[in-house]
């Protein structure tokens, strides 16, 4: 029986983690894969303490912080959530008397033909992952948000041309962020534009616009947002907002007693996705946990 369970291993995550350990509360982190959407940023230049650093080489010394304080990591997928008699069970095995849901959130996908087809073909919603397979190669990358940008900026270090197609009329990233990024001779962007169709037999070869035009591209990257993951949190019947996003109040609770939440996935950051707000709300959540734990002894 642990004190805290945190479902999701993110920024949220660990830092609820480091801060509940370091409050002597007995701790797990359950999460299929570590370090979260973090792990997907190229180069990260506001997180205090680092004049610049990879997303993954952040979430690696946050989960050797977390592995320090001999906080548990349970690597595996969440399938079922139950709210017990005065405690909780995860997959039938894990138990605890506190919840933090740090669930983090899916990428949305563009919901075209045979999209599935082409995933891992020359589609992909990974840069990170992915760019260095399209080493001198021409790619698009669909979005024109802070990921989209940071996407288009770690691709132009390996293909010979990135288109960047958005939907709005200028890209909507950090200024600075953007002024690089259209300064790189190798990207072009297209703007007021939807991809609709995608082409090629059994590689992605060329994608097709709702303007009518058609441009041949060996790697498709797909950044336009994602959407809060909700299962667990419908399932133990937490309060969502329309969105879709837990709703929680200035002390990271949600509405059903001993469940917390952290990150993405709230209300509180849902405007507004960095990780430093994460990691705020993580370590506010297992503060809010102590006390509420003490004045329960």
């Amino acid at each position: 029986m642990y004190d805290v369970l945190i479902i999701g291993g993110g920024p949220a995550g660990m830092a609820a983690a480091i801060y509940a350990a370091r409050y002597k509360l007995k701790t797990a982190i359950i999460s299929k894969m570590m370090g979260g959407a973090m792990t997907e940023a190229n180069i990260i230049e506001n997180y205090p303490g680092y004049l610049k650093i990879t997303g993954l080489e952040l979430a690696t010394k946050m989960r050797e912080q977390v592995e320090n304080l001999k906080v548990p990591i349970i690597e595996e997928e969440v399938i079922r959530a139950e709210h017990l008699q005065g405690h909780f069970r995860i997959n039938q095995k894990h138990e605890s008397k506190y919840l933090v849901l740090a669930l983090g959130t899916e990428r949305t996908k563009l919901n075209v033909m045979n999209e599935d087809r082409y995933i891992g073909r020359g589609l992909s919603y990974c840069a990170t992952c992915d760019a260095p397979f399209f080493k001198d190669k021409v790619v698009g990358v669909v979005g024109g948000r802070n990921s989209a940008v940071m996407a288009a900026e770690l691709l132009t270090n390996y293909a010979k041309k990135v288109y960047v197609i958005y939907r709005g009329e200028s890209l909507q990233a950090q200024p600075l962020q953007v002024e690089r990024l259209l300064k790189n001779p190798k990207v072009k962007p297209i703007y007021a534009c939807c991809v609709t169709h995608l082409e090629g037999e059994k590689m992605l070869s060329s994608v097709k616009l709702d303007t009518g035009a058609e441009l041949e591209l060996e790697g498709l990257f797909v950044e336009i947002g994602s959407t809060p993951s909700t299962v667990i949190a419908r399932e133990l019947g937490v309060k969502l907002d329309e969105q879709g996003y837990i709703i929680v109040d200035q002390k990271q609770r949600t509405n059903k007693e001993h469940i917390y939440a952290a990150g993405d996935i709230t209300t509180n950051s849902a405007k507004w996705r960095q990780i430093i707000m994460a990691c705020a709300e993580g370590s506010l959540a297992a503060r809010s946990i102590y006390e509420a734990k003490k004045d329960a002894d």
